[in-house]
């Protein structure tokens, strides 16, 4: 990171989310640190999966003196759960929804209309 650069708000809790849901079980501490892009102090890094665990985010089993973390959910479902989340904040749903599938793009709108019809195929 640049010097005197400052993080954008989340973006300590995006990357270890992202660290989290590209691991096969649980990570300590140390292992999240080790594959973070920037070093981290290890006081950093456990205060951003502790404040993760109290949101409800992460599971936690006990790993020798300390804990290991996982994502309760993938990374779809804690997207669309946010999506959802947004939804909900605006007043006019119908025109939240109308804006948001005006951007989507020609194969994402085949997509949602697939899913919509429930097509497994692609």
């Amino acid at each position: 990171m640049e010097a005197g650069r400052r993080r954008a708000a989340g973006e300590l809790e995006a990357a270890v989310m992202a660290v989290l849901w590209a691991a096969d079980s649980h990570l300590t501490v140390a292992q999240v640190g080790a594959q973070l892009p920037d070093a981290l102090a290890h006081t950093t890094v456990l205060t951003i999966l502790s404040r993760l665990h109290a949101k409800g985010q992460l599971t936690r089993v006990r790993s020798g003196r300390g804990y290991a973390y996982a994502p309760l959910r993938d990374e779809a479902a804690d997207t669309a759960e946010r999506m959802f989340g947004l939804l909900d904040r605006g007043s006019d749903r119908r025109a939240v929804l109308a804006r948001f599938v005006s951007r989507l793009s020609d194969e994402d709108e085949r997509l949602v209309q697939q899913l919509l019809r429930g097509d497994e195929g692609s």
